[in-house]
């Protein structure tokens, strides 16, 4: 267990993902394309359409957390990047971003009616947190100081803990990694952090911590959390050595062709689960927040609709049902009627 300003600051140093003093992807990976300028992507944040947001309040499923029990790992996704693993009474909550904003100032980025139906105050006590990158949607510092008395362990990507320190736990209860960096957690759990293609940074400042996925190994199940990432070759790295999963939980959601590279095309998100050898995909990122210009709901058509032609089981809950790994896959299009 580790976060000594001084040795964090050596490892990160020594990194071969950091150089030229920023973490870098493995492949070149531009902001933007060169014939889009920040001009226009600002101007098109400050125009969006009115169907980015959902017309009516979404109709999320209540599920009591605290009593939660199973045997098989449950996943109860909460809109966005969101979610609770549990198994076997061991909670792991990843990205939790509950204060109804996901962006500095409240009034910006605010959730759509019906999909903050979560509070800190409903989840059980934490196990353990995984905390992928420090961009506003997926570290809530609202939410880690509500959650800090319950929550036992923390792990994120290398230099993170920075920013995890004011408002969530003591040092030692944070756990930084690098990529490819494996973990023991307990008997028969266990972690490694793994590449993704995107970007870190608060404010204006990018590039100063690492942004990870993570193989979580649990009791003979493999899960992929996802994190966010552009479409690489990383995926099928990462299959190769870890695959097959028995569930791969990634990002489908807040794409743009102005941004191509650092977030994925709901397509490439399946291509992606197909690359982990994943037997079930989970599309998250979505219905919570709007980050980007596509209709609210565009990304669970298309990414149910490639499921059906590539032959993926993409798996769509209602924010709060829990999906059971190998048991319970809800396919519902409940989105449709909203």
């Amino acid at each position: 267990m580790q976060r000594k300003s001084s040795s964090i600051k050596e490892r990160i140093k020594h990194s071969q993902n950091f150089r030229d003093g920023v973490f870098q992807n493995l492949s070149l990976t531009p902001m933007k394309p060169d014939d889009v300028t920040y001009y226009q992507m600002l101007k098109e944040t400050f125009q969006r359409p009115a169907d980015v947001r959902p017309p009516a309040p979404l109709t999320p499923v209540k599920t009591n957390l605290k009593t939660l029990y199973s045997e098989k790992p449950v996943i109860v996704w909460f809109g966005h990047s969101s979610y609770l693993i549990h198994v076997k009474g061991f909670n792991i909550l990843v990205d939790p971003v509950f204060s109804g904003s996901a962006s500095p100032m409240s009034f910006m980025i605010k959730a759509f009616p019906g999909a903050d139906a979560y509070t800190p105050a409903d989840m059980p006590e934490i196990d353990l947190m995984i905390i992928t990158h420090n961009h506003y949607d997926h570290l809530d510092k609202k939410t880690l100081a509500l959650l800090k008395p319950h929550t036992k362990r923390i792990f994120t990507s290398l230099g993170v803990g920075r920013d995890l320190q004011s408002c969530l736990v003591q040092e030692n209860n944070i756990t930084e990694m690098d990529w490819w960096e494996t973990q023991e957690i307990a008997k028969d759990i266990t972690i490694t952090a793994t590449p993704a293609r995107h970007f870190s940074g608060r404010g204006l400042k990018r590039g100063g911590s690492l942004w990870s996925s993570f193989v979580l190994q649990i009791f003979g199940y493999q899960l992929f959390i996802g994190g966010d990432s552009g479409y690489d070759t990383h995926f099928k790295a990462i299959g190769d050595k870890f695959g097959p999963f028995d569930l791969a939980i990634l990002e489908c959601g807040q794409y743009n062709d102005n941004w191509p590279f650092i977030h994925m095309k709901p397509e490439e998100t399946v291509q992606a689960a197909i690359d982990l050898q994943a037997k079930v995909l989970l599309p998250v990122h979505w219905a919570k927040f709007a980050l980007a210009n596509h209709p609210w709901n565009e990304s669970a058509k298309r990414v149910t609709a490639s499921g059906v032609q590539r032959g993926m089981t993409v798996t769509t809950p209602r924010i709060g049902e829990p999906v059971i790994v190998g048991e319970h896959y809800p396919q519902e299009h409940w989105w449709q009627s909203i």
